[in-house]
């Protein structure tokens, strides 16, 4: 699904840099969200802080989950120097039972209720089946299917009482295709594929209560920190800037993409707040896939 022209708003067009960044300013997409409450996991860094991000930017009231204070924190005053909305925090490890099952009352705390919820918190082990670990494959389902299963159940009688809500749960791209070496996801993908079927059930469970549901799928994203876990565990050694630009179009041409640019964090932001408007009303149920052809390679 392609994001309307019309629907983007900013003084001047974003440009693509070396290395395949955007950079320029950010754009809003006044999408009637002025007056939400957003609820995001993950949403220190990467995706969920460009998430937050622009949410804030375009009038939702945000709270934003993670596990580390200190990284919310600062996470909050950056989105608020950028926009001049407050942002509210809560510590939450989407892995434990306990700060799952506390995080209604963090909400009633904070912003009230949950319009809008983002499930973006998730992880990702990549080697060979019989290396897997019974503690990875544990905490691979629990931080991924588990938490947002746990979060939806929490979170949904709040929409149900307000007579609708809309959710955005963030898969990967191992949910809907094999990928190759160093890219290996018996431990991850069916995980994620687990996220994908959960999002269909909900928005049918649900939709007579006003509730939409829909998944995302980001392809290769460039994000600092999972760059980084990657560059750990499958370069297994220090890269340069101009190394890790060329390990990470080895790992795309690797699947075939045709052009290997990855993605950027705002451009998947961009998709998952179109999917919490009005402006996707007729959207339900729908796995959207932002990964640059990579699914058709």
């Amino acid at each position: 699904m392609m994001l309307p022209t019309e629907l983007l708003h900013s003084d001047h067009a974003t440009d693509l840099l070396p290395g395949g960044q955007i950079g320029g300013p950010r754009a809003t997409m006044q999408l009637g969200l002025g007056g939400k409450t957003a609820l995001v996991t993950g949403g220190s860094k990467g995706i969920g802080l460009e998430t937050a991000r622009l949410l804030a930017a375009e009038g939702a009231d945000v709270l934003i989950a993670a596990r580390r204070a200190a990284g919310l924190a600062e996470a909050a005053a950056e989105i608020e120097a950028g926009t001049a909305c407050k942002v509210h925090t809560v510590a939450l490890d989407v892995a434990s039972v306990e700060d799952v099952a506390a995080l209604p009352s963090a909400v009633a705390a904070t912003i009230g209720h949950v319009d809008l919820l983002v499930n973006n918190a998730g992880t990702g082990t990549y080697k060979p089946f019989l290396e897997v670990s019974e503690a990875e494959l544990q905490y691979g389902m629990a931080v991924n299917f588990f938490a947002q299963f746990r979060i939806c159940q929490r979170i949904i009688p709040m929409m149900i009482a307000r007579g609708g809500g809309r959710i955005v749960n963030v898969s990967g791209e191992t949910a809907i295709r094999v990928m190759q070496p160093p890219f290996l996801s018996s431990c991850t993908g069916p995980a994620k594929a687990a996220e994908n079927r959960l999002t269909s059930i909900l928005a049918h469970e649900f939709a007579t209560h006003g509730i939409r549901v829909n998944a995302v799928v980001p392809g290769f994203v460039h994000t600092p920190e999972r760059f980084a876990k990657w560059q750990s565990e499958l370069s297994q050694r220090p890269l340069s800037n101009e190394d890790a630009h060329q390990e990470r179009e080895r790992w795309s041409a690797t699947h075939g993409m045709r052009t290997t640019r990855w993605g950027t964090p705002r451009e998947i932001a961009n998709l998952i707040v179109f999917a919490l408007s009005d402006a996707a009303s007729f959207v339900n149920g729908a796995v959207l896939i932002a990964d640059n052809g990579l699914h058709q390679a």
